[in-house]
């Protein structure tokens, strides 16, 4: 048997343990160092670069270490390159003043790369619902474009996952029900100071609002107009609606009826096993407490005031 070539060999053994699609992205892809200036963000990036004490941490490591763990971007038509994955690295590069940033440079088509760019940042220990709601619509937006295309490069999503519609593939890739993720991509349609809520439920903000997942879906049918309207209506009753709140107030859209009194009469309905709440005036009670105190010490601080106030007065009674 004949001598083979090392260059042989290697491509005997890289086909034995690479599939094709995955020696046709190495070979589109290499690494080199880029000025951060030269990336732009990827358009419409669902996931928040947050500046909280996990990026002062990063971006400490980074300064000490270096970008550890390359950067994704795509080259783009004017010679620029947009990331794909990697916004906290690049933010933290930054911050770091890093001259440039390590990346992977790949070719990659606009559906390619949004898949990729939610898939990578998935893998966060945190997502907020507001980024699990805007990633599945562009994910599943892009899944939908490339079971469409049937030229010879391209077999429909359907005849590859053996007829499974795009949102079957998508719930099982990250382990959510085809109803769940229905029930995310619902809140894209809702004004963002209504979506902050729900991220708030997650993030547990003192003083903030919160809402859960079922009532902002409910709400995500409301007109913009009516949301703005529940909206000032939430804020001075400083409560947020129950599900069943929601579902009527979505009843009465749907047949023309909501309205600022509607919504009024709504959310002022005592909820199932609610407690009377006392309310008073935040201007009465701001001159006692420093500005930006949290609304549950502001209550704990006149609870025990009225404690000190009851002792007293019994004292005087004796």
């Amino acid at each position: 048997m004949g001598k083979r070539s090392a260059a042989g060999l290697l491509t005997s053994v890289d086909s034995i343990f690479t599939t094709q699609e995955e020696r046709d992205n190495a070979q589109r892809s290499y690494v080199t160092d880029l000025p951060a200036a030269e990336i732009s963000d990827f358009p419409n990036h669902p996931f928040k670069v947050r500046m909280d004490q996990s990026m002062v941490e990063l971006a400490e490591s980074v300064k000490q270490h270096g970008v550890l763990v390359p950067s994704l971007v795509r080259p783009m038509p004017d010679g620029s390159y947009q990331m794909v994955s990697g916004h906290r690295r690049k933010r933290a590069a930054e911050l770091a003043d890093l001259p440039t940033v390590p990346c992977i440079i790949r070719e990659l088509t606009d559906d390619e790369a949004i898949i990729v760019m939610v898939d990578s940042n998935l893998q966060r220990e945190q997502i907020l619902p507001s980024e699990k709601a805007f990633a599945y619509k562009m994910k599943l937006e892009a899944m939908k474009r490339q079971g469409q295309r049937t030229d010879l490069t391209s077999v429909p999503v359907a005849q590859k996952s053996g007829g499974k519609t795009s949102r079957q593939l998508l719930g099982e890739q990250v382990g959510e029900s085809q109803d769940q993720i229905r029930r995310y991509i619902r809140l894209t349609n809702l004004i963002p100071e209504l979506l902050d809520m729900v991220d708030n439920s997650v993030l547990k903000e003192a003083g903030k609002l919160q809402m859960a997942l079922r009532p902002a879906v409910e709400l995500s049918y409301l007109s913009e107009a009516e949301q703005t309207a529940l909206l000032e209506v939430m804020e001075g009753e400083i409560r947020t609606p129950s599900h069943a709140q929601a579902i009527k107030m979505r009843s009465f859209s749907e047949q023309g009826k909501l309205n600022p009194d509607v919504i009024l009469s709504i959310m002022q309905e005592e909820k199932p096993n609610q407690v009377e709440q006392f309310k008073i005036p935040r201007e009465r009670i701001d001159k006692f407490f420093k500005p930006g105190t949290p609304a549950q010490k502001i209550e704990d601080t006149i609870v025990k005031a009225l404690e000190l106030y009851r002792k007293r007065e019994r004292a005087m009674e004796r």
